[in-house]
């Protein structure tokens, strides 16, 4: 432990090792995704892509070693004991900040099927990382604003498009789709303009997991619901890097996803649609009770 050294020669000591971890396992997990492009036979690139979740699990255990050496965090987590690496789980939680996937990965890491995102198709220019995430699968998204879907029609429903090509994918093997349902990090200006119901909650938006949930839901029987709580503010990545965060709390509850949700369209279905935002509306309402409990 470096807890002796000053917040900020640890933020950088840790960048430092994070980013030379990263660097050395990509150059790994290049060659392995040009071997699995190179090469199309099903079988073989199946085999590929679970070696290049093996290597992403190597990767998050070497990160976790050294936020550990470098940020002495308090972390208690509950309800993560009862995972299989051989079943697809749809995944959420609150999102406050970067630092919520940095401990969703390590909570889920070797316990369940590795974490896929859906990222903002800018995100691929993220030196490295873009690269990883597109070698790994992970959907990129182009968002639209009101304003330009209204002057552009044609392009409404193109997100959920990019998630039913990205649902085909993950067909023959075990993931974890993760989604935060506010679409955004909770900030006090972002809640107020939305006028939440909720005290600790930006308003769940229901499109991303509704359509996961049709495309995939024979294989996907649970929704794993982890709720984080960080001792006092909530850390930026920076923070975190330098140990400033003292503790977070984060528990997780497996829900079972009904099944007269498998299997119906989301972008069709206006009934499915309301019934989708109305249970994903009663899970924020616990999730909020749960905040104020944890908080």
């Amino acid at each position: 432990m470096l807890s002796f050294l000053p917040p900020l020669l640890r933020g950088v000591i840790a960048s430092l090792l994070l980013a030379l971890n990263t660097i050395l396992t990509s150059v790994v997990l290049f060659s392995l995704a040009l071997i699995k492009a190179l090469v199309p036979v099903k079988p073989f690139q199946t085999l590929c892509s679970k070696g290049l979740d093996q290597l992403v699990s190597f990767w998050i255990s070497i990160n976790h070693s050294i936020l550990h050496l470098c940020s002495p965090m308090k972390l208690e987590a509950s309800g993560f004991e009862s995972l299989s690496l051989d079943r697809s789980y749809l995944v959420t939680s609150n999102h406050q900040s970067w630092a919520d996937i940095v401990l969703a990965q390590v909570l889920l890491n070797r316990r369940a099927p590795q974490l896929k995102f859906f990222l903002k198709k800018e995100l691929i220019w993220v030196p490295i990382l873009g690269l990883c995430w597109w070698a790994l699968d992970f959907p990129f998204m182009q968002r639209h604003t009101k304003a330009y879907l209204k002057k552009h029609p044609e392009k409404k429903g193109q997100d959920l498009e990019t998630t039913r090509k990205a649902c085909e994918k993950f067909k023959d093997r075990p993931v974890c789709i993760y989604n935060f349902l506010e679409g955004t990090r909770f900030s006090e200006t972002k809640h107020k303009r939305q006028n939440s119901p909720y005290n600790h909650l930006l308003k769940p938006k229901s499109g991303g997991v509704g359509f996961v949930i049709g495309a995939m839901g024979h294989n996907m029987p649970y929704l794993l619901n982890i709720t984080i709580q960080y001792e006092g503010k909530v850390p930026d990545f920076w923070d975190f890097l330098c140990g400033r965060c003292p503790a977070a709390k984060v528990h997780m509850e497996t829900i079972d996803i009904p099944k007269d949700f498998v299997g119906k369209n989301y972008m069709e279905d206006r009934e499915f649609r309301a019934e989708m935002q109305c249970w994903v509306n009663n899970i924020w309402e616990e999730k909020d009770k749960k905040l104020e409990e944890m908080h």
